[in-house]
């Protein structure tokens, strides 16, 4: 039963019985209802879900007894509460009527006096909670009713409850109970204590609106509105309507004062205040003398945020305000069970974005037991809400107009409407790396293909086309930026390391492609800056002509400790408004290999050696691993030797890097790729380092991955790429330096992940024919039809030891076993998952994984974050970051 209204009435049979929804607000949804035992109509109003998840029944419905007892002819009494079906409701009276947010919808303003009245109202309501302990902490329009012309509040003490009901989890997510254009600016920044002045701030707000016709501090954004609560300059009334009185015009300022103690000392002082002629409360031109130290010393958490800068035709300068906005920094969290996806995860990737108005921010990210994809958070939102169509995406970059989000994964390109606009598009199909991903105001999307080069393709599909400057240029691109007047796009340089990298800009006019400065990542700042990463994590900034596409200053740092990849990926976005979101450094333990039985249970393996690993290979015998070792950032790799039984290391290669490690057949030889002699190599050496290394298999013009034998030692099968070619293929070849190697598929697709079944006959592959990569099994050496083994994506098969079974990776990095048949023909039986779902470093073009002899434990490298969770930050107003430390 998926309609709320049937399961409502099946849960609450007997009690109450919903005839519509009313309507919808921040916190619950409000249904007409008949209370049945009383024959009378009430308001019933039902939590919304995602809010009574992170709030709790219990709890909540304990909080709210307190508001039950406020008696007072202006206050909405409650009647009852509890909880049904997973529902937790409420219920008060239903009043016949309007509220005060539809009569000032229709009248705009009311009449002075009526307005004074009205406020009275409510301030004498405000007064008489706030004696008895309760503070109603979402004063608005919406919340007040007029029952024949009286206002009555509701909701009083429902924000309380939530807020207190929710605790530490809802301060968590970064709410501040209350509604914008009516919240103090103590709710603003983030102050969970909140006392009754905050009440009258909001009070003072509403009759503001009443008399004037909107809000005191209005905007198009919450982050705007908020914004100017915080830093801008006083109101009066009467500037907007001349005809109110001296003493409302006082005391809706003194109402309105930003310092808590600054204001009424009660809701009663403002009802008097408003009802005396003689009251006045200083003079509005030296209203900005009052202090306001204590406030800014508890800026770190806020809804609040630039206004936008909207006319790309003028400088931030021209536009800056004469009263520079204050910097506000404060964390972006989220719940607890969503974890947040970035580091060695996704090396290959970013995985944070920002709207261009500052008001959303996307984020990769997983919540208990599910896959990754795209989650949305609005920064003036209780949660963070994920993104229909966006599994194993990546690389985000919003539109330009904000409304949609384009994103890689698979070797896909496309894009999907956050309003439902516009329908999802695939835009590419294949041949897209997660190398970064631009979005032009020419409406082009600018993307990097597997041979480094930067391509762009219509938002709206069509052929692909080399960005001018990438035709024949070998340059390694990684993380363009288009930038707005659409004559160039920033983008890194791939020198080797992020310590190498460098930021340089390419004219689409006359492709020519100019560096600018050393550094990992780029995006350009609409103040008139390129904003810059080094590999270290500290940004830094140099002032940018983009119509010369030159930077006109020396570079200035702005902060340190944003995390940085190995593949230069620098954690940080910065939006057309000035607003910016990172994502702190944090530590890995390394990528622990780690034993994961089919029960879910682990066991690290607890390895003494420094450095990162990959690739680990378990012996035949099971009682030895090969793994890639790399001892710092920027060093050749080597392969080790680690004895399970002696828990011992020894190196089994020195000259040049070495990596990909694969074991021969009988256990006596590790296979490895080499660059000792210039090229990519297959090289093999005994275990024991008993003889030397002997060269199986030569570059020859290609590069060559993922390099295994055959069970029977005769071939070497494995993954080959020919100068210039963006696409794999698979090959099989002799394991000696003259032989002559076989092509194994004729496709124009992406094959990799060659593995052959233990009987020989079989082989198991990855390939992107369907647009995605997924995995597949035919015949070998020989040709016949090919079957498939993974649905909804899987990738990196290898067979265990029994020939019965495969397994791969699917995109929610989990492992899959296919149990498969291969006789009178090869077909799949049965697919289940492989232990638990595991954060897994991914390895690019290197299997991470591998299986023990005996099929019942697989070996994987499981990342371990050392130190605080990873928490996001933003800082608002930005731009006078930069102002300050770089200039123009």
């Amino acid at each position: 039963m998926s309609d709320p209204v049937a399961r409502l009435n099946a849960a609450l049979e007997g009690r109450y019985a919903i005839e519509r929804e009313l309507g919808e607000g921040g916190m619950a949804t409000v249904y007409l209802a008949d209370d049945i035992k009383h024959e009378r109509k009430v308001a019933l109003k039902v939590l919304k879900p995602e809010l009574a998840a992170i709030v709790g029944a219990e709890r909540f419905l304990a909080e709210i007894k307190t508001t039950a007892n406020l008696t007072h002819p202006h206050i909405l009494p409650l009647h009852d509460s509890g909880e049904a079906d997973s529902y937790v409701f409420y219920v008060m009276p239903y009043v016949e009527g309007e509220t005060l947010r539809d009569r000032i919808n229709r009248e705009k303003q009311l009449p002075v006096d009526e307005a004074v009245r009205i406020a009275t109202g409510v301030a004498n309501a405000l007064d008489h909670a706030h004696r008895h302990g309760v503070i109603h902490r979402d004063i608005k329009p919406a919340n007040i009713l007029l029952q024949d012309g009286e206002p009555v509040v509701a909701d009083f003490g429902i924000a309380l409850a939530v807020g207190a009901a929710g605790g530490t989890r809802l301060t968590e997510t970064g709410l501040s109970l209350g509604t914008p254009h009516y919240m103090s600016p103590e709710q603003a920044t983030g102050d969970q204590t909140v006392g009754p002045a905050a009440d009258t701030y909001a009070l003072g707000s509403v009759l503001y609106e009443m008399l004037v016709g909107e809000p005191p501090y209005p905007g198009t954004t919450a982050q705007a509105v908020l914004g100017k609560i915080i830093a801008g300059k006083r109101v009066s009334a009467t500037e907007q309507r001349p005809s109110i009185p001296a003493n409302v015009d006082a005391a809706v300022r003194k109402a309105l004062e930003r310092l808590p103690a600054d204001r009424f000392a009660s809701a009663q002082d403002f009802a008097k205040a408003l009802g005396d002629e003689h009251f006045r409360y200083g003079e509005l031109a030296t209203a900005g003398a009052s202090a306001a130290v204590g406030l800014w010393n508890r800026l770190t958490m806020a809804f609040a945020a630039l206004a936008a800068v909207t006319t790309l035709g003028f400088g931030w300068s021209l536009l800056r305000p004469d009263t520079p906005p204050p910097v506000v920094r404060f964390e972006l969290n989220v719940p607890d069970d969503l974890e947040l996806y970035g580091g060695s995860t996704f090396h290959w990737s970013t995985s944070l974005t920002i709207s261009p108005d500052g008001s959303r921010v996307v984020f990769v990210g997983r919540s208990a037991g599910g896959r990754h994809q795209l989650w949305l958070r609005p920064l003036d939102q209780l949660i963070a809400v994920p993104i229909s169509g966006t599994e194993n995406g990546r690389d985000q970059r919003f539109s330009p107009d904000g409304e949609s989000i384009a994103f890689t994964g698979g070797g896909s390109l496309r894009t999907v409407s956050l309003s439902g606009a516009r329908p999802r598009l695939t835009v590419v199909s294949d041949e897209v790396t997660s190398l970064g991903l631009a979005w032009g105001q020419d409406g082009m999307l600018y993307f990097i293909k597997p041979d480094g080069a930067m391509w762009r393709v219509s938002e709206n599909g069509g052929e692909p086309e080399p960005v001018p400057g990438f035709e024949e240029e070998e340059v390694s691109v990684l993380w363009p930026d288009a930038l707005p007047n659409g004559k160039g796009v920033l983008f890194t340089r791939d020198i080797g390391t992020p310590a190498q990298d460098e930021i340089a800009v390419v004219s689409l006019e006359t492709g020519q492609i100019t560096t600018l400065v050393q550094g990992a990542m780029a995006r350009y700042a609409r103040s008139g800056h390129v904003v810059y990463t080094l590999g270290d994590g500290a940004l830094f900034a140099a002032p940018f002509d983009m119509d010369r596409l030159e930077v006109t200053g020396p570079s200035r740092t702005l902060l340190e400790g944003i995390q940085v990849t190995t593949q230069s990926a620098s954690y940080f976005e910065l939006s057309e408004t000035g607003v910016l979101v990172y994502r702190p450094q944090y530590g890995f333990g390394g990528a622990v290999p780690t034993w994961l039985d089919r029960d879910g249970s682990e066991e690290v393996v607890d390895l003494t050696l420094a450095g990162a690993f990959r690739a680990p290979r378990v012996s035949p015998d099971g009682r030895k691993l090969a793994l890639e070792n790399t001892p710092e950032a920027g060093a050749e790799s080597q392969v080790w030797i680690y004895d399970l039984d002696q828990e011992t290391f020894s190196p089994l290669t020195f000259e040049g890097s070495n990596t990909t490690p694969f074991w021969s057949p009988d256990g006596s030889e590790v296979g490895f790729l080499s660059d000792r002699d210039g090229g990519r190599a297959v090289y093999s050496r005994a275990w024991d380092r008993s003889g030397e290394a002997r060269l199986l298999r030569a570059g020859s013009g290609v590069t060559i991955y993922g390099p295994r034998w055959t069970p029977n030692a005769q071939w070497l099968v494995y993954e080959a790429h020919e100068a210039g070619s963006a696409n794999g293929d698979l090959f099989y070849a002799a394991p000696h330096p003259d032989s002559a190697a076989v092509l194994i598929l004729d496709t124009p697709f992406h094959e990799s992940y060659p593995s052959v079944s233990p009987d020989g006959h079989w082989l198991a592959y990855q390939s992107n024919e369907s647009g995605r990569a997924e995995v597949y099994v035919r015949p070998f050496p020989g040709s016949g039809a090919v079957s498939p083994v993974s649905v909804d994506g899987g990738s990196q098969p290898i067979w265990a030891h029994n020939g019965g079974e495969i397994v791969y990776q699917s995109l929610d990095n989990s492992w899959v076993v296919a149990t498969v048949r291969t006789d009178p023909a090869f077909a799949v039986e049965s697919r289940a998952p492989f232990g638990a779902l595991t954060e897994v470093r991914m390895g690019g073009s290197t299997r991470n994984f591998d299986i023990s002899p005996d099929g019942q434990r697989l070996l994987g490298l499981v990342e371990e974050v050392v130190g605080p969770a990873v928490r996001d930050v933003v800082i608002l107003n930005f731009f006078e970051v930069l102002e300050e430390r770089v200039g123009n």
